[in-house]
Parts: C-alpha cells; sequence; structure tokens
C-alpha cells in the first residue's frame, strides 16, 4: 500500500522579511544620527590633565569676541550676557546643589567675563565645571 505525505516542506528561504529589517534599521539610524546636534562652537581650551566625574546639565560658551551661548536641550542658543541667569534659574531654580554647568571660555577671554558667570552660579547655588582641553 503506497500512503503518500500530504504536507510537503518548503525547503525554499524568502529574504523579504530580512530585507525589512534592514531598511527598518537603516531609516533609524539615519533619522537618529540627524537629531544628535554636537557642540558646534570651535573653542580653543585651555588645557589640564584633571578630570571630574560630575555630568553637567547645561552648558555656557564664551567665544573670544564674547558672545554667550547655552545648550538648551541640545541646540547652542546665543543670549545676552542679563539672559543667562533668568534662563538658568527658570530652567532648573535656585538652590538646588545637584546642578552642575560647565563652562567653556577660550583662553583668550578675559578673566572678569569667567568670574562673571561664576558669580551667577554662586548667587544660584550651582556647581560649576570649568571645562578644558587634555594636556599634551
Amino acid at each position: 500500500m503506497a500512503l503518500k505525505r500530504r504536507n510537503k516542506v518548503n525547503s525554499t528561504f524568502s529574504m523579504s522579511s530580512m530585507t525589512d529589517i534592514v531598511f527598518l534599521l537603516l531609516i533609524f539610524f539615519m533619522v537618529t544620527s540627524t537629531l544628535v546636534a554636537p557642540n558646534a562652537l570651535k573653542l580653543l581650551l585651555p588645557q589640564s590633565n584633571n578630570q571630574t566625574a560630575a555630568k553637567p546639565i547645561t552648558t555656557i560658551s564664551i567665544t573670544k569676541d564674547i558672545k554667550y551661548y547655552i545648550n538648551d536641550d541640545g541646540a547652542l542658543k546665543r543670549v545676552s550676557f542679563q539672559e543667562i541667569e533668568p534662563f538658568l534659574r527658570e530652567r532648573y531654580g535656585v538652590g538646588n546643589d545637584d546642578i552642575y554647568i560647565s563652562l567653556y571660555a577660550e583662553k583668550s577671554v578675559p578673566w572678569d567675563e569667567v568670574v562673571k558667570i561664576m558669580n551667577i552660579a554662586r548667587r544660584n547655588k550651582y556647581k560649576m565645571i570649568a571645562a578644558t582641553a587634555p594636556e599634551n
């Protein structure tokens, strides 16, 4: 008696689902790579070999021609000196000891401009981190 199998196993492999996954990953990486906004200012920072483990919540940058920039949710926003303290107070409050602000000041910036930013941090009880370039 000759019995036949009713269900045949299909030995072909379909690549269509694999290509769908590859294209979805490609689209995902293209979209997320455009969301990354690196610090667009090229500053010549002073050199140091010290590092801190604290993670700053925002950054303030001072260029050599005394222009101020604040990192506002990943985008650099140009502000005047008078706008810095109200911006920080509105965004982060006053007296919170867990707020670390990173200060990027070019080498040629006069020291009194850096001290003015440090005074804002001291008045509002923020902790200031001076950003430096690594020593050679």
